[in-house]
């Protein structure tokens, strides 16, 4: 058994960014500790007294650069690999009478060190699973409903157990939800639009928000990879970049392509959506997107806010609360880093 603890996954490279959000947020509800990690290994451990109460005063919708978030219930290193289930089964007993958990996910960080480790939890867990069916610690049929068992691999002789609300983690295994290219799109962006809207919006919102024919603008839309996921969702698209869009997508009848600069272009009327991947400073593309509100330009947005080399956790803070500061009005913004964005974060916001 080992000190209580949050157990997050994240992008490698991203542990000081995770590490000072969880340290600021938790403070500041009430929770101080102190986090772990060492660089590029893609995961966060914040020491805590309590980890469950942390747990549920941070939630995970809430948090940036967590892909996922879990409550640790043990530190288990120096497995033996002839039998790595039996330390397992000891350190659950170890809480008392069995509670069917609902669900087994075996994982390991997205990081180099972990992506070779994703053989060994495949079979581990098809291994794993009937003896804590056997022991009581797993339901006999799979209830997302309940309560998840995680075992995240480290190395090979090292796994760190623990359990999620299924409601307040991510739904996918490594939190990392499985898209793929299609052949149609014009770039790869177009699979940041499509997780943007996977993760930011719930479903119930995603069938308000998202629906045939809205009005929407991209903002820096060459070649179009932002366009074909908004055209794709059923919108009539304004396109505003001084470059070339794929011509399949003003084939369409569904795109116009205005050459434009997204900084200083505005609509006529107000639009539906307005969506942004222009590549500036955080600070301006923050206070551009905050005028879109402010002049009621727009109902809906998803941005990304290019973030610098240094100090990204301060700079992101900073311009999430000066956003909304300056749109004048009360919002709702969620920010994640996505699995497919790379140095940048990506914001969704509409007025409450």
């Amino acid at each position: 058994m080992t000190d209580s603890a949050l157990f997050c996954l994240c992008r490698a490279g991203f542990e000081p960014e995770l590490a000072a959000e969880l340290s600021e947020r938790a403070a500041n509800a009430g929770h101080p500790g102190y986090a772990r990690t060492q660089r590029n290994s893609g995961y966060v451990e914040f020491i805590v007294e309590d980890a469950a109460a942390a747990s549920r005063a941070l939630p995970w919708s809430a948090l940036i650069f967590a892909r996922q978030k879990l409550v640790r219930l043990a530190n288990l290193s120096g497995l033996d690999p002839s039998d790595r289930i039996a330390p397992i089964l000891a350190a659950l007993d170890a809480y008392g009478e069995p509670v069917a958990f609902g669900e087994l996910w075996v994982e390991h960080p997205d990081s180099d060190e972990g992506k070779p480790l994703a053989g060994l939890a495949r079979s581990f867990g098809n291994a794993l699973r009937p003896a804590l069916r056997k022991a009581g610690w797993l339901s006999k049929h799979d209830d997302p409903r309940k309560p998840r068992l995680h075992v995240v691999f480290l190395a090979g002789d090292h796994a760190v157990l623990a359990q999620a609300d299924p409601d307040d983690g991510a739904p996918w295994p490594l939190g990392i939800p499985r898209l793929k290219m299609h052949p149609d799109a014009p770039s790869r962006s177009a699979l940041k639009l499509e997780e943007a809207l996977l993760t930011l919006l719930t479903p119930d919102e995603r069938e308000r928000r998202v629906r045939d024919n809205m009005q929407a603008a991209d903002l820096g839309a060459a070649p179009g990879g932002w366009t074909w996921v908004l055209m794709r969702n059923g919108m009539k698209v304004t396109s505003v970049d001084n470059g070339p869009l794929r011509q399949a997508l003003l084939d369409s009848g569904r795109v116009d392509h205005l050459r434009a600069d997204g900084f200083t272009w505005q609509p006529k009327r107000t639009l539906d959506w307005m969506v942004c991947d222009m590549v500036e400073s955080p600070a301006r593309v923050a206070e551009r997107m905050a005028t879109w509100f402010r002049e009621n330009w727009c109902r809906h947005a998803i941005f990304n806010l290019k973030l610098p080399m240094k100090k990204r956790w301060e700079e992101t803070r900073v311009c999430l609360e000066a956003f909304e500061y300056q749109t004048h009005r009360p919002m709702i913004v969620r920010a994640r880093q996505l699995y497919h964005d790379r140095e940048e974060i990506t914001v969704f916001a509409a007025p409450r």
